[in-house]
């Protein structure tokens, strides 16, 4: 048993490995090939970063101890400087492994947009670069998150955020790069303040369509055989199930049982074969679950 821990565990780890080396190719390409260029802000820390890069650039472009500040103050450079202290909320507040990985996805991150600084943009037109960046970006940060390992900046504190609240990853971003777009048009222009807010959109929107453990679904069944699927769901996805007795079904008038549930959208698959290991001719039905009150377990983060 032991042994086989080890090797779950070391695929997990090989697993963040390579989705914080993807989530860095996808930062530096959107960067470097279409944010920049196109004069378009991203959304979270490194639209921070990019904000300060950009005044260090415009009203404080000198030497300072022999090196251009544009160098010491890099927009790569800015984006590992700031999460710092999101490192630390991370390392306490969700888990340590957690942490080390998002760790090194900035480290990579950094790395990566230094390395692909050189490279040559498909085109500067605002919309197209803000509107491509947002799809590669949220790509990337999305398959981190599925990973089990965060990005840094306002993945941490999303994060937190929804394990207080319940409010998805997506919205939280949404909701605080408010600020960046404002800035965005004193820094730049208000147009491209626009384009900086339908990337930042989509850029969350891509997020949440990949980020699929965050979404609640609610499901209802209706079986012949309420021990068998009760414990089958509870042994396979741990979940709490309400029962409804002495339903009647209208066609045959033969009693079922209703069971009601709520999984996430990550659990999809792994109930519909717990569903066909327990009785295969249930009935399920499966909608969105608008706002979840209560207790809702979630695996730990670490």
């Amino acid at each position: 048993m032991q042994e086989i821990e080890r090797l779950i565990r070391r695929h997990q780890n090989w697993s963040r490995f390579t989705a914080a080396i993807f989530y860095s190719i996808c930062i530096a390409i959107a960067l470097n090939m279409f944010w920049e260029p196109g004069g378009v802000f991203a959304s979270g820390i490194t639209g921070a970063a990019q904000l300060l890069a950009t005044v260090v650039r415009k009203w404080f472009n000198f030497k300072l101890f022999g090196l251009a500040t544009t160098d010491l103050f890099s927009t790569g450079t800015l984006l590992f400087l700031l999460n710092i202290p999101l490192f630390i909320l991370a390392w306490k507040q969700i888990g340590h492994r957690f942490t080390l990985f998002t760790f090194l996805a900035v480290i990579f991150s950094t790395i990566s947009i230094r390395l692909l600084g050189g490279i040559r943009p498909l085109t500067t037109d605002p919309i197209v670069c803000g509107i491509f960046g947002a799809v590669v970006n949220g790509l990337g940060t999305g398959f981190a998150l599925r990973s089990n390992i965060s990005t840094g900046g306002l993945d941490i504190i999303g994060i937190v955020w929804r394990k207080k609240t319940g409010a998805t990853i997506g919205t939280v971003n949404i909701a605080v790069n408010i600020v960046i777009i404002f800035l965005a048009g004193f820094v730049n222009d208000w147009p491209h303040a626009l384009y900086s807010a339908l990337a930042i959109f989509i850029n969350g929107k891509v997020m949440d369509a990949m980020y699929t453990r965050q979404q609640r679904l609610q499901v209802m069944i209706v079986t012949e055989h309420q021990k068998a699927v009760v414990s089958e769901i509870q042994t396979t996805l741990r979940r709490g199930i309400t029962i409804v007795h002495d339903a009647e079904g209208a066609f045959r008038h033969e009693e079922k049982t209703i069971l009601f549930t709520i999984i996430s959208r990550a659990e999809m698959y792994e109930l519909e074969e717990a569903m066909k290991r327990a009785d295969p001719y249930a009935f399920v039905s499966i909608t969105e679950s608008v706002k979840i009150m209560g207790h809702f377990y979630e695996p730990k983060t670490d």
